[in-house]
C-alpha cells in the first residue's frame, strides 16, 4: 500500500510538472504573437499618418495650381469639393454590398418601404404605440351590424357565454 501512496504522490508532481511546462509554453507563445501584432499594428498606424500628410501635400499643390489662375479662395473652395467628393466615393466603396431587400425597395435601416406609406408603429421599433381595438368583446358571439339575432339562436336555459 504504501508504494501506491508514492506512486500517486509521482504521479502528482508529474502532472503538476506538466502543466506548469505547458503554461509556460503557451504564455511564450502568447508573447510572441503579441509582439508580431503590436509591430503590425505600429506600421500600418505609421503608414496612415503617412498616407494622411501625403494627401494634404496632394491637396496644396492641387490649390495652388488651381491657385495660378483663379483667386486663392476659389481655389481652396474647388480643392475642398474635390476632396469633399472623394471621400463620399471612399465611403460608398467602403460600404458591404447592399441586401437584396433594398433591392426590392425596403429600407432595413428604418423598416419602411421607398415611396409608400409609413410604419404603423413609432420610429423607435416598439410597435404600435398602443395595442389593438377589437371589433367586438372577446368571447361575444354579436351578430353583424345588417343581421338581425334569429329566435332558434337564443336559448333561455343556456349559460351567458357559448363554449
Amino acid at each position: 500500500m504504501e508504494r501506491m501512496d508514492h506512486l500517486e504522490h509521482l504521479d502528482k508532481h508529474l502532472v503538476d510538472e506538466l502543466a506548469q511546462v505547458a503554461r509556460e509554453t503557451i504564455r511564450e507563445e502568447l508573447r510572441e504573437q503579441t509582439r508580431k501584432q503590436r509591430r503590425t499594428a505600429m506600421l500600418y498606424a505609421a503608414s496612415g499618418a503617412l498616407a494622411l500628410y501625403a494627401g494634404a501635400a496632394v491637396a496644396l499643390a492641387v490649390g495652388l495650381a488651381l491657385g495660378i489662375g483663379l483667386p486663392d479662395w476659389a481655389a481652396a473652395l474647388i480643392t475642398a469639393a474635390i476632396l469633399g467628393v472623394l471621400a463620399y466615393v471612399l465611403r460608398g466603396a467602403a460600404r458591404p454590398h447592399r441586401h437584396p431587400a433594398h433591392e426590392a425597395g425596403q429600407d432595413a435601416a428604418h423598416g419602411r418601404v421607398v415611396g409608400g406609406t409609413p410604419p404603423a408603429g413609432p420610429p423607435g421599433g416598439l410597435g404600435l404605440p398602443y395595442p389593438p381595438m377589437p371589433s367586438t368583446a372577446p368571447g361575444a358571439d354579436v351578430p353583424r351590424p345588417a343581421e338581425a339575432p334569429r329566435t332558434d339562436d337564443i336559448d333561455p336555459e343556456s349559460p351567458h357565454h357559448r363554449a
